[in-house]
């Protein structure tokens, strides 16, 4: 990363730069810097010299069979969903069955759950409940076994990563131990959830990124190359596990600005060059992950050509090339008489709904709303409109009448189920008041002119004549006759009384381009007319990837604290750098296996605090070389300042964010953030002994390593699973807030 520039040191100041060893060479300091590359020496015998030339392999291996052992061991003790299984899993058996789905999570990690029931020999045919026991023919172990390796992968990330921070190895083998035996990550990393996939792309993303940097020296050869693509593809799979991974490439955004920035500066360099460097970073950390991105969504579609549970989130043109969907069957053209259903074309829109409820204050007349469900109470009929010659539109004694809904007529919109009009008038809508209700009211004989609505065609997406309006591809407006006001839908979420469904009402502005006045007809009967040309309605990848993203956004952002409900497993950001809280995972009784979502308190506490330390560190060097007191080399400062921001950095954009959010928050959410602050343990405590004997370092560490792996046995039962009665695992409650017995 760009660093933060110090004042030249006369030569005499300068302190002998500390480096690392990697794996058989001294670790490379950048060639601008003109430093001498000092031999490695190894021992004379043979056996020692291939531990020292092989270190880092052997100690990666050794890390990853333990790390494989802890997050493998018992993991099918528990034989029924726990926790949020109950979400995923039914997920994955959605890509089994073909059949579409919505959740509020990109496609990759899901898709992934999906492949391990595959490998599993899982045929989708169960249905995931929560705590429901596992039936023989779900071979649950090995879809655990699937995500469990990705956390497990985390262990030997944490300590290359520490390497290429230039850590020693007593430093790097601790960051990995700090991840190894957190309670917390270890947990989670044991059922079919997305956390573990998030977590390891994640750390890939930040292993990726020091790589790179220390390849800066090499610009555009096939190594560097390489590890800058390798980043793009890791922000690319974080970003379609969790949108969580928005924060990852925003640390690496800054990294790649301040970089540029720097090169800018940089008046030796040609311009030729340094546009190549745009280029590439555009190819390697744009261009790519947005490809992995578009590609997940891309299989999703593919994937999951069923109609399913989740069709009513999408376009209505994209659910007719659903297998099993009957609007295929649909007439083509909108004519008197037919009954349809109405959807809302902005993103994130519903189906045009009323029920018998009425609204409690306002004309407290019949509910209008938009509901993302299908439902009869979405089916609507189109009727000829008040105070004009029935016969016009209908003629009762020919049987094969019809006429065409077109263009610029005006109709009343009768509810099927209550037979109420579609209606408006000059009252108060109930959440948005500077536009009008609108409501059902009256029947077939009941209402006046408040229930005529012009019809104002848009666009449509397949056909270029707009004379006419047409089932799912003909986009329309719906004027109020009388006020002049759009019938409206813009995601508005009416209060409980309306059920949290979608606030309707008449937009009095004229605003024409407002997508969430645009209509279209979804469902289309009519008795009288024939259905669809085959091949009649067309999708289109782009528009319903947008599509189903807003609606992603939208549904996420409806995730928000319900006051009448308490929720006892949702928690607030400031309850988790210290331990605060933990989460019970499942049922609690005395018979059934239980887990409690808990980080090891000495790895938490720790890593919480040396944020403080790394700030008042970095403050007290700046407020020193302001004096002209040098404590650090040009190149030690470069090194700490770039370390620690890249640290402070992933952890400031993985943790604050939750502070501005309004939806809910959980104890997992601060997983990602955790890790940047574990990496700065050993870092901050390398720092402090650079200079120190190996008594002294082994003195400062060793007390570290004994304090994380006590407290890791000790509360080791809360992540393999506790047995028998809860009660006797009191010990373990070391804060009163942890709801782990009472």
């Amino acid at each position: 990363m760009a660093t933060m520039k110090r004042r030249h040191i006369p030569h005499s100041q300068e302190k002998e730069e500390y480096t690392s060893l990697i794996d058989g060479e001294a670790d490379k300091i950048s060639k601008e810097k003109h430093h001498t590359y000092q031999p490695v020496v190894y021992s004379s015998n043979k056996n020692i010299a291939f531990l020292q030339k092989n270190k880092h392999t052997i100690i990666t291996t050794i890390l990853t069979i333990l790390s494989l052992w802890t997050r493998f061991r018992k993991i099918t003790l528990s034989n029924s969903v726990v926790w949020d299984e109950a979400h995923f899993g039914k997920f994955g058996s959605h890509y089994l069955n073909h059949d579409f789905y919505f959740d509020v999570h990109p496609p990759l990690g899901k898709i992934l759950v999906g492949f391990s029931g595959w490998l599993a020999g899982y045929n989708g045919s169960f249905g995931f409940e929560s705590g429901e026991v596992y039936p023989a023919e779900v071979n649950y172990g090995v879809m655990r076994l699937f995500n469990a390796f990705f956390g497990a992968m985390m262990v030997p990330l944490a300590y290359l990563t520490s390497v290429q921070l230039k850590m020693s190895t007593i430093a790097s083998v601790l960051a990995a131990t700090m991840v190894l035996l957190d309670t917390a990550y270890l947990c989670i990393s044991r059922f079919i959830l997305l956390d573990s996939m998030l977590l390891f792309f994640t750390c890939t993303s930040l292993y990726t990124l020091t790589v790179f940097h220390n390849l800066r020296g090499q610009s555009f050869s096939a190594e560097w190359w390489t590890w800058l693509a390798l980043t793009g593809a890791s922000l690319g799979c974080v970003l379609s596990v969790k949108w969580v991974g928005l924060f990852a490439v925003a640390l690496v955004g800054v990294y790649t600005v301040e970089d540029l920035w720097e090169m800018w500066g940089d008046i030796k360099m040609p311009k030729e060059k340094y546009l190549r460097h745009w280029i590439a970073r555009i190819i390697c950390l744009i261009t790519i992950p947005a490809i992995i991105y578009l590609t997940s969504f891309y299989l999703h579609f593919t994937l999951l050509y069923k109609s399913g549970s989740g069709d009513a989130q999408m376009s209505s043109l994209f659910q007719a090339n659903l297998e099993g969907n009957s609007m295929s069957d649909n007439p083509l053209e909108l004519a008197y008489g037919s009954k349809f259903t109405l959807k809302n074309a902005g993103y994130g829109g519903g189906l045009l709904h009323s029920h018998v409820q009425t609204y409690p204050e306002g004309s407290k007349q019949q509910q209008v709303t938009c509901y993302h469900h299908k439902d009869d109470n979405n089916h609507w009929v189109v009727r000829p409109p008040r105070k004009y010659d029935v016969n016009e539109y209908e003629n009762k004694k020919d049987e094969d009448f019809i006429r065409f809904v077109k263009d610029g007529d005006i109709i009343r919109i009768q509810h099927a189920a209550t037979s109420r009009n579609l209606h408006s008038h000059p009252i108060k809508a109930p959440v948005t008041s500077s536009q009008w209700e609108v409501s059902c009211y009256g029947d077939e004989d009941v209402g006046d002119v408040q229930d005529n609505w012009i019809v104002e065609v848009v666009d449509d997406f397949i056909y270029k004549d707009k004379e006419r309006v047409r089932s799912l591809t003909t986009r329309i407006r719906l004027r109020h006759e009388k006020q002049g006001c759009l019938l409206t839908a813009d995601n508005e979420v009416l209060p409980q009384w309306g059920f949290k469904q979608t606030e309707v009402y008449c937009d009095k502005r004229n605003d024409t381009l407002n997508p969430h006045s645009f209509w279209n007809i979804e469902q289309h009967w009519n008795e009288k007319l024939p259905p669809a040309p085959k091949n009649a309605y067309k999708s289109h990848f782009f528009r319903d990837f947008i599509t189903l993203n807003v609606a992603m956004w939208t549904s996420n952002n409806a995730l928000t604290p319900d006051p009448d409900k308490e929720d006892i497993l949702s928690s607030e950001p400031l309850e988790w750098p210290m331990v605060t809280v933990g989460l019970r995972m499942c049922g609690w009784g005395d018979n059934q296996i239980k887990y409690y979502l808990l980080g090891n308190p000495i790895v938490w506490w720790l890593s919480f605090s040396f944020i403080g330390v790394l700030c008042l560190t970095a403050v007290y060097y700046l407020a020193r070389m302001q004096r002209k007191i040098f404590d650090l080399t040009n190149a030690q400062w470069d090194h700490f300042f770039y370390v620690g921001k890249t640290l402070f950095l992933g952890w400031f954009f993985h943790y604050i964010p939750f502070f501005i959010m309004g939806r809910v928050t959980y104890l997992h959410h601060y997983f990602p953030a955790l890790y940047f602050t574990i990496l700065m343990v050993p870092f901050m405590l390398d720092h402090f002994t650079r200079n120190s004997s190996p008594t002294v370092k082994y003195a400062v560490f060793v007390p570290v390593y004994i304090a994380i792996i006590y407290t890791f046995i000790r509360f080791a039962p809360v992540a393999f699973g506790m047995d028998g009665p809860v009660e006797s695992y009191r010990p373990l409650r070391w804060r009163e807030t942890w709801n782990l017995v009472d």
